[in-house]
């Protein structure tokens, strides 16, 4: 019973970076791989009107569109975490399969590059937060190489790299 069940939760591997987002599910091979960018009306207050291609084509037609990439600052991965949080829960809803009952993912959020000094405690905070809030069940964050399906399936990650908690 238990395998059966741990077969039905989804593993999302979410590779994150100024450049990309990259979301992929485990299970159902669905992959996601954008800019992470948000359009976002300068009329109303916060109103999302496009997530990753779609908000830089929306920029380029509408008027009154801002496009913000939440994770473009020189100092720290995340400049933005309203923002943050809204682009990584749309393109997690896209990776889940779309039913009545589905159970809340596992996830390991692998931001990419290492600042000067490393990730702080507080940097580490706001990525297991957004994995949470964004729906993840269980989150691990993950600094080192990428991850493989067979790495990920077994939730056994390589000694060459490092979770962060």
């Amino acid at each position: 019973m238990f395998s059966f069940l741990s077969s039905l939760t989804p593993i999302l591997y979410i590779r994150l970076s100024p450049d990309n987002l990259y979301v992929r599910n485990i299970i159902s091979g669905k992959v996601i791989s954008e800019i992470p960018e948000v359009a976002i009306s300068t009329e109303k207050k916060l109103k999302v009107l496009g997530l990753g291609e779609n908000a830089r084509i929306l920029a380029a037609t509408t008027a009154a569109v801002r496009v913000v990439n939440p994770f473009a600052h020189p100092r720290t991965l995340i400049s933005d975490f309203t923002i943050a949080d809204i682009l990584l829960k749309g393109f997690v809803q896209q990776a889940m399969p779309s039913s009545l009952f589905r159970f809340a993912p596992k996830v390991v959020l692998h931001p990419e590059g290492i600042p000067e000094g490393g990730f702080t405690q507080l940097e580490i905070r706001a990525f297991q937060e957004l994995a949470s809030m964004a729906g993840a069940a269980i989150v691990v964050v993950w600094q080192g190489s990428n991850l493989s399906d067979e790495q990920l399936l077994s939730w056994q990650f390589p000694s060459s790299g490092r979770q962060l908690n």
